[in-house]
């Protein structure tokens, strides 16, 4: 599920579910969860590059899974997935993801929720949540620190994917680079040369300003996923992925 590599201070961790698009299961959330606060009290490490083995970064929660789960066993697994990816802004280290390919529900805001974005210009980032029928479950908090809300609103409409480059215009990403792992790498090698505990200090200090409301946010957003869910729109996309309601 996870493959990892090491470059001096600097841990690459990629999501390695190559055929289901690395998409997020319970398994990897979980294994995710223990490996990154592993690394977070690993003296030998100063920062962390999260990436997604080809053909993307990450798809999303995995369908294939969510049909076998009933409405509330959906909104627990999103749940369980806000978790981790809010934890984020709460390590000590530093997080850069590095997105190439695609980035999609889920996968976006897990990118989102990283300290420093990097993203190839021709990756295709999008909310397709509300297309499906149901808000997005998680994650709204960050994308709107990011964006700003109205820009955030608009995002989360997915009416139409964006690019790389508009990611950098908008927000979401910070760096677009041809070789996102190899600039996510150099950004984190930067970040790993500073003093660590003043690196943590800052992440501390502002985990608050982006980070303040998101479990209560998360779990309005959760709550209206839940009701749309029962929605017409909703029903006939489980119906097409041959989802449980």
């Amino acid at each position: 599920m996870l493959k990892e590599d090491r470059h001096g201070s600097v841990c690459v961790i990629a999501i390695d579910r190559p055929r289901r698009r690395n998409a997020l299961d319970h398994a990897t959330v979980a294994a995710m969860r223990v490996r990154f606060a592993a690394l977070d009290s690993d003296p030998s490490v100063a920062a962390i590059v999260l990436t997604g083995s080809e053909p993307g970064f990450c798809a999303g929660s995995d369908l294939k899974e969510l049909a076998t789960l009933d409405t509330d066993g959906m909104a627990e697994h999103e749940a369980e997935t806000a978790a981790f990816a809010r934890g984020l802004s709460f390590l000590s280290k530093p997080v850069v993801a590095a997105v190439a390919g695609f980035a999609l529900g889920g996968g976006f805001i897990l990118a989102a929720s990283c300290d420093v974005v990097v993203s190839e210009p021709s990756t295709r980032w999008h909310l397709p949540e509300v297309l499906n029928g149901w808000i997005p479950p998680w994650g709204l908090t960050v994308l709107a620190a990011r964006c700003g809300p109205v820009a955030a609103r608009r995002l989360t409409w997915g009416a139409r994917p964006i690019d790389g480059t508009e990611a950098l215009r908008v927000g979401v990403a910070d760096v677009v680079a041809e070789g996102a792992l190899g600039a996510a790498i150099a950004e984190a090698e930067a970040l790993a040369q500073l003093p660590a505990a003043a690196v943590a200090s800052t992440k501390r200090y502002f985990a608050r300003q982006i980070m303040g409301s998101g479990e209560a946010d998360d779990m309005e957003a959760n709550r209206l996923f839940v009701e749309d869910c029962r929605s017409a729109a909703a029903t006939a996309t489980f119906q097409r992925f041959g989802m449980r309601a």
